[in-house]
């Protein structure tokens, strides 16, 4: 992610997660490389996609209120007062307004920055907030490894069900791999965090994090909507014009849909909760679009019947009544 969070959502610093929700939503319908053709808009989908992750996360948000872009990479111990003095003074260091810059190696060994009269050890600063990433007598300590991340490629059915992926990856150490599990209810551009499982740190240092990132590959019976997923639902004149009950496939079994009479082509009937699931919230819903079709050679009694009914019926389509 190359900017802020919340100016790529487009939401103010105190939005509620309801109010980063909607912005997200209309922004990824916008955005989404199924919609939008421009070379560029992926490369947004996926910048969108990161900020949504890090704002819809309560714990996330905080640390990055807190430490910014460096959010990921500070310690869970360290106070955001004494970060900022830190990077404060670094910032001095290398040109940032003070009128003197770094000094030498102090007495200790240290490091120290000197202007307006003070001096100051940033080995207390530094050191103390990057902790294992701080400076030591021998040289730099122990630095975490990178944060990684790389897609993964499902199915409707499988963002559906939950899936199961062996992914091979390679670091340092050479290759490996690790079965991972996919849970129930992915969104197309969600991002599922696998703890120490990216680039491998030095001297010590922990590993970073694997970011998965979730594609769903195109159906062809089912479009999907967020959670919410939308079917044709093919009908006979005499279904549509008389009513019916249906039965029909959904990633989660059958489901009987019922279609009421007079019901004309691109109606939608809502099978509510019957879309994508989702862990300790609203379950999607599914959509079965009404799409009146009519036998494209009739037999001679079926071309009778239509004339008949052709002579009897007043009905006119094209009529705004």
């Amino acid at each position: 992610m190359t900017g802020d969070a919340y100016q790529i959502l487009g939401v103010s610093r105190g939005a509620d997660q309801s109010e980063i929700q909607r912005a997200y939503r209309k922004l990824a319908r916008k955005l989404h490389p199924d919609v939008n053709k421009d070379p560029g808009a992926e490369d947004k989908f996926k910048e969108l996609s990161e900020a949504y992750d890090v704002l819809s996360d309560p714990d996330q948000r905080k640390r990055y209120d807190a430490f910014g872009e460096d959010f990921r990479r500070v310690g869970a111990d360290v106070d955001p007062d004494a970060y900022r003095r830190a990077r404060d003074y670094a910032g001095a260091g290398a040109g940032g307004g003070r009128s003197s810059g770094w000094g030498g190696a102090g007495p200790s060994g240290d490091f120290q920055y000197s202007g307006s009269g003070d001096n100051v050890d940033l080995e207390d600063l530094l050191g103390g907030i990057f902790g294992s990433r701080g400076r030591t007598r021998s040289g730099w300590g122990p630095v975490s490894g990178s944060d990684h991340e790389t897609e993964v490629k499902l199915t409707v059915e499988e963002a559906y069900t939950g899936t199961q992926r062996t992914l091979s990856l390679r670091d340092a150490d050479g290759p490996r791999t690790i079965d991972v599990v996919i849970p129930a209810g992915v969104v197309d551009g969600q991002r599922i965090r696998l703890r120490a499982q990216g680039g491998q740190g030095s001297g010590g240092g922990p590993a970073g994090d694997l970011y998965l990132i979730v594609r769903i590959e195109s159906h062809p019976r089912y479009r999907l909507d967020g959670r919410d997923l939308h079917v044709m639902l093919p009908l006979a004149p005499w279904e549509a014009v008389l009513g019916t009950s249906l039965s029909i496939e959904t990633p989660g079994g059958a489901a009987t849909v019922k279609v009421p009479a007079g019901t004309s082509s691109h109606r939608r009937l809502r099978l509510k909760g019957r879309g994508l699931p989702n862990k300790g919230g609203k379950p999607g819903d599914l959509y079965a679009e009404a799409q009146i079709k009519v036998p494209t050679s009739p037999s001679a009694e079926e071309r009778k019947l239509f004339e008949k009914l052709g002579e009897a019926s007043g009905f006119d389509p094209r009529s705004s009544r």
